[in-house]
């Protein structure tokens, strides 16, 4: 696990850091056929065609890997075959193989190795890998893949190096602290995976070129501020200009300020700390 500083053959390869995929186990093994299903790719158009999300197309065609968050098979211990590269996200994935000849891929923690034997249950030892309800899990743990709501599947921290700090367990609640500052309370029957994601050192990379970006589906981003006024509310004006209003899109939507949390959502009334924010600073229980 670590980073690779490419040799300067070219301005991109300069600047470019790639992950040395040292945790991968083969990197000559293919993926398993059984686990995967095509992508039909939709470049940020809705059902209408029409463009919804602005700069999304083209890139290497790849597979997804149906990935196992429930880890509700209980009772089985699994073998780990395989750590294995994912295009799909930031983490690394792991081939489990169970004793009774299922396959299923999980996230793979930080400290799995091909060999190693995982578990899911109420009963399981606590270890990386394993997965238990929060009501069986010793208080103060890092955690992973967490449910929402209990059979559901895990939803919280699923990123490249994430792991959630397993706070307290009050009643029926248990309280645990994100990644990013929040503190939030999910029910104990709600299954997590014990451990850090893995491949902690991808924050750390560098894309180095336009090119890279382009096989990840991304298409150039063009400043408001560089376009005609036909084209964009912030475009024209002699020589640079600041734009002249607030940041918005092409169709005069404000890019800054606006709430993108859905207030509808019963999950809010749990949140006992925002991330980030004075106005939350005190902790608040929730009525």
């Amino acid at each position: 696990m670590g980073i690779i500083q490419r040799k300067p053959t070219s301005p991109g390869r300069r600047h470019a850091q790639v992950n040395d995929f040292a945790e991968i186990s083969d990197k000559h093994k293919r993926p398993e056929k059984s686990l995967m299903e095509r992508i039909t790719r939709k470049g940020g158009r809705n059902h209408h065609g029409k463009i919804t999300a602005r700069h999304r197309g083209g890139g290497a065609r790849k597979m997804y890997r149906r990935i196992d968050f429930r880890r509700n098979k209980d009772g089985i211990t699994a073998n780990v075959e395989a750590i294995e590269y994912d295009p799909n996200r930031s983490c690394h994935i792991a081939l489990l193989k169970y004793a009774d000849g299922e396959k299923r891929y999980i996230l793979a923690p930080v400290g799995v190795k091909v060999g190693d034997e995982l578990e899911s249950g109420a009963g399981v030892e606590p270890r990386a890998g394993n997965t238990m309800p929060l009501k069986s899990m010793p208080i103060g743990m890092d955690v992973h893949n967490i449910e929402m709501n209990a059979g559901q599947g895990g939803k919280l921290v699923r990123s490249a190096g994430a792991s959630a700090r397993f706070l307290a367990r009050e009643g029926d609640w248990a309280t645990l602290v994100m990644p990013s500052g929040e503190m939030r309370q999910v029910r104990v029957e709600c299954r997590a995976t014990l451990g850090q994601v893995g491949n902690v050192d991808h924050q750390n990379r560098s894309i180095g070129k336009a090119g890279t970006k382009r096989h990840m589906g991304r298409r150039p981003h063009v400043r408001g501020t560089a376009m005609n006024p036909v084209a964009h509310p912030l475009g024209g004006g002699e020589g640079r200009s600041g734009g002249g209003r607030h940041p918005c899109s092409p169709t005069g939507l404000l890019a800054k300020g606006g709430r993108t949390r859905n207030p509808r959502k019963t999950s809010n009334s749990r949140i006992l700390r925002r991330r980030k924010s004075k106005r939350y600073g005190q902790l608040t229980l929730p009525k």
